[in-house]
């Protein structure tokens, strides 16, 4: 990364030699006569994390960041000006059926040793980083119910048990007025099983159904481990069998709730390797400063993770669709790179059947901070993978397999996204953002890290890291990244709490339901 800086001038930012495009990093953006300290002239405004021309691009050329074409001309675009989206036409994404398989895996490098957390070990052999009941239900009219049973307990019961973080219900649209049986029902019956088996829940089973929507909970929790050697009863509460009412639904659902408290408050932290983290991470509210400060950290981050022998997962289709030949020759088999593949071209055809493609993704806000297109975007939001070779691919709404760095398929939603990766098994989560968001989950801690100095200082209490100390000079991205690295080890811990865990801010659970609604 070239950056050309000075506090009180013009200053930009260039990613590799052969872009003709550069990044304005000063906050007020550089008026027109602006002078950049290499010469260069800006011939119009141009706001912050918007690009400007290097040099003169003729009409028909390719504009290149990140030494990638993210665009042609589409007309004369002089040095010195600002290059807006209407300027450009969108490269056709990669085809899927001639891409570099396991071509340049990266060698392995050298283990990370020594390192650890304190966390609480399941019987399944993961680990969590917090200690929470989680109960699970089968269809949305329960959720009423629940969630008012669940306040009671926090209030009533939580306080009698300092060793539990908290009660989550699991709750969703999901259960009922769907076609359960169809082929594409699978990936959310699925996502629900595995998110009941997340680290952080400490395997206690409780399932609440109303009785007779379409996904039963014997198709939910199909002969569990969870739920072994244990009678219906035990493990599942219907709505519907109640006699006595709405007070008496509370009553059973909070003696439920309370047996399980009684088990998880003998729980104690021990000490883990830090092998025993699952890492998810993903972006939002993304911004051209995006790929240059927040998510190459986090990609050095994950390299670090990948040596110390943990799990890291990135995600997002969409923004990674583009990037994809970028990511198959550094697959660590051929096997891997297919089911790359597979997952892409999945995804494809799921777009094509709404009559959308990759490039519906791009927000108003994306496009604000200076990303005209989905190509652009996604060279910045694989930058999150770092550069170790890539180990697994995780389906929608399966659990991780293996160790090393992971692509969790997923859609780009923000909330659909981390649902998925919560049943893949993550048990910390780790968000950047340019424009800014309040996005949290209640099952893990949710580190924020912002693009932009200026926005970690508009928003101190949501925001845990300011990944903007790269453009002015005052962290390398190394830096950085292994400050990232000791954060996600004193958050996995218990020794600090993140911002949207302290303030229990939290977006639902959001299932990815591609299969048909009756």
């Amino acid at each position: 990364m070239q950056l050309i800086q000075h506090q009180d001038s013009p200053r930009h930012i260039r990613l590799h030699p052969d872009d003709n495009v550069a990044v304005v990093v000063n906050e007020q953006g550089v008026a027109a006569g602006g002078r950049f300290a290499d010469g260069l002239i800006a011939r119009e405004g141009v706001p912050q994390s918007h690009k400007i021309a290097l040099f003169d691009i003729p009409a028909g050329h390719a504009v290149l960041r990140y030494g990638t074409v993210i665009g042609h001309a589409l007309a004369d675009i002089p040095a010195g000006s600002w290059v807006r989206e209407e300027l450009l036409s969108i490269p056709a994404a990669p085809a899927l059926d001639d891409l570099p398989m396991a071509t340049a895996v990266p060698p392995t490098a050298a283990p990370l040793e020594g390192y650890s957390f304190e966390g609480f070990r399941n019987p399944d052999g993961t680990v969590g980083t917090r200690n929470i009941l989680g109960v699970t239900t089968t269809v949305q009219c329960v959720t009423g119910v629940l969630n008012h049973c669940v306040e009671r307990a926090r209030k009533e019961l939580l306080p009698q048990y300092p060793h539990v973080d908290d009660v989550v219900a699991l709750t969703h649209s999901y259960g009922c007025g769907v076609a359960i049986n169809a082929p594409d029902a699978v990936i959310p019956i699925r996502t629900l099983h595995n998110i009941s088996r997340n680290p952080n829940l400490g395997g206690q089973a409780l399932v609440i159904s109303l009785g007779c929507e379409k996904l039963q909970a014997s198709q939910l929790m199909p002969g569990d481990q969870l739920t072994a050697g244990l009678d219906e009863d035990e493990w599942l509460f219907r709505l519907q069998d109640s006699s006595s009412g709405f007070s008496g639904m509370v009553e059973q659902i909070l003696g439920l709730i309370e047996a399980r408290l009684q088990v998880l408050d003998q729980r104690r932290r021990e000490t883990c390797p830090a092998a025993e983290l699952v890492v998810g991470m993903q972006c939002g509210g993304s911004d051209a400063f995006s790929g240059i400060t927040a998510n190459p950290a986090l990609g050095v981050a994950a390299d670090l993770l990948v040596r110390a022998g943990a799990t890291v997962m990135f995600s997002e289709n969409t923004e990674v669709r583009d990037g994809i030949h970028l990511l198959t020759p550094r697959a660590a088999t051929p096997a891997v790179a297919e089911a790359l593949v597979r997952e892409m071209d999945w995804y494809d055809r799921y777009l094509e059947r709404g009559m959308a493609d990759r490039s519906a993704n791009t927000t108003p806000g994306n496009k604000k901070g200076g990303l005209n297109n989905i190509v652009e975007k996604a060279m910045g939001s694989i930058a999150k993978s770092g550069s170790s070779a890539i180990a697994g691919v995780v389906p929608p709404g399966e659990r991780v397999k293996g160790r090393g760095l992971q692509y969790c398929a997923t859609p780009a939603s923000d909330f659909v996204c981390g649902t998925l990766q919560l049943a893949a098994g993550m048990n910390l989560h780790i968000f950047t953002t340019g424009r800014g968001t309040p996005y949290g989950l209640a099952m893990v801690p949710v580190i924020k890290v912002a693009t932009r100095t200026q926005l970690a200082e508009r928003w101190p209490d949501l925001i845990d890291v300011d990944a903007g100390r790269v453009t002015s000079g005052r962290v390398s991205l190394d830096e950085l990244g292994w400050e990232i690295f000791q954060l996600y080890l004193d958050v996995a811990s218990g020794r600090r709490q993140t911002c949207a865990e302290h303030l229990r801010l939290h977006n639902d659970l959001t299932l990815f339901n591609p299969a048909p609604i009756t």
